[in-house]
């Protein structure tokens, strides 16, 4: 007699998965502790923001606008965007969910970069897809080497731009030229969540790509430049027919009220976001700068973080670097699980942290001793 299960099961692809472990926040008994573990800005968000959020706790008992048109609207202000086409949620994740459940059937492909953002792969197989990696060249996407795998099954290419962790990103010309190599049929989303702290003229965020093609959606997020992590808040701009589809798969309240109000005073706050990006490119070079100093190894970064790689050599790896800093109150990011396994991912935090961690990893490494 053969055993039978007697309890629900999930569906295919549902148990392979790793749940997704989000940036440590250190030993609450340690003291003042710097995370520099989840491209948090150190700015926090817009004055004005914060107002807007303890504004809509007048209102707690009410339903938010299930529309979000407020915050669409200010986006659409804000980017020269039809606000029809513009669809919110909580947080860029929940966007980049609802593409999959609604273009990705069990046995469907969809492609994503050797390091790419882990919740694509967690988005693939919830829906049964098969997840499809392609190999990258000195840590950034390579369109060569997506295209080769596309194939009659592919549904969804993901593309983070910039990547994360590894704040590589691609050109526009070669974004576009991932785009014409792709069936009208395959979906492109272009996750731009670092879009704003990208200063070369060579980058583009997706905008003009999404207004004329039918196959490509661009999400963006409140989470870094805005400081609005906690509330969970992301967009997507998209061709009309895909933001049709979202709207009937999204929830009808999907965005909360506080979300609403705080996201759209956030992005009228242009000042404070080019303020926040200002800052950030003044350490983001210095940072690399006094890393590379020390002996590190560092991935160019466009982002609002950088990708450490440590020496291999007893004792002076990034495991044993991240206890040592760990126990000094700096929080970094292992990075393993994108297939790093001797480097990690650091935040550019306030000035004091930044100053903490240079000299945390000057005396880890003995420098000058």
């Amino acid at each position: 007699m053969t055993d039978s299960i007697s309890y629900p099961q999930p569906g295919a692809g549902i148990l392979t998965i790793n749940p997704y472990v989000g940036g440590k926040s250190g030993d609450p008994d340690q003291g003042k502790v710097f995370k520099l573990s989840s491209n948090e800005t150190p700015l926090g968000p817009s004055p004005a923001a914060r107002q807007a959020f303890i504004e809509a706790a007048a209102s707690l008992e009410l339903y938010p606008d299930g529309g979000a048109y407020r915050l669409r609207e200010a986006i659409a202000r804000r980017y020269g965007l039809n606000m029809d086409r513009i669809v919110c949620g909580a947080g860029s994740d929940e966007i980049l969910s609802l593409l999959a459940q609604a273009y990705i059937s069990p046995g469907d492909e969809a492609i994503y970069s050797e390091h790419g953002f882990l919740m694509y792969k967690i988005a693939i197989l919830s829906n049964g897809g098969v997840p499809v990696v392609a190999p990258e060249t000195d840590a950034t996407a390579n369109v060569d080497a997506i295209l080769e795998r596309v194939g009659p099954h592919t549904k969804i290419v993901f593309l983070a731009n910039p990547n994360n962790p590894t704040g590589t990103y691609l050109a526009h010309d070669e974004v576009r030229r991932l785009h014409e190599g792709l069936p009208p049929t395959t979906l492109l989303v272009l996750d731009a969540a670092y879009a704003e702290y990208v200063r070369r003229n060579d980058y583009e965020a997706g905008i003009e790509m999404v207004a004329n093609a039918d196959n490509v959606v661009m999400t963006r997020t409140f989470s870094k430049i805005h400081g609005l992590a906690a509330l969970r808040l992301g967009w997507a701009y998209c061709p009309e027919n895909i933001a049709a589809v979202l709207n009937r798969v999204r929830g009808p309240f999907n965005v909360s009220a506080p979300a609403i109000a705080a996201g759209a005073a956030a992005i009228t706050d242009t000042a404070f976001a080019e303020q926040a990006a200002d800052f950030n490119d003044h350490w983001l070079a210095r940072l690399t700068k006094g890393l590379q100093a020390l002996g590190l190894e560092v991935t160019p970064s466009v982002g609002n973080f950088l990708l450490i790689h440590f020496p291999d050599a007893d004792g002076k790896r990034a495991p044993e670097a991240e206890a040592f800093l760990t126990s000094r109150g700096l929080i970094l990011r292992r990075v393993d699980n994108y297939g790093f396994p001797n480097a990690l991912r650091m935040s550019v935090g306030t000035e004091e942290a930044n100053r903490k961690l240079l000299a945390a990893l000057e005396q880890f490494l003995g420098v000058g001793a």
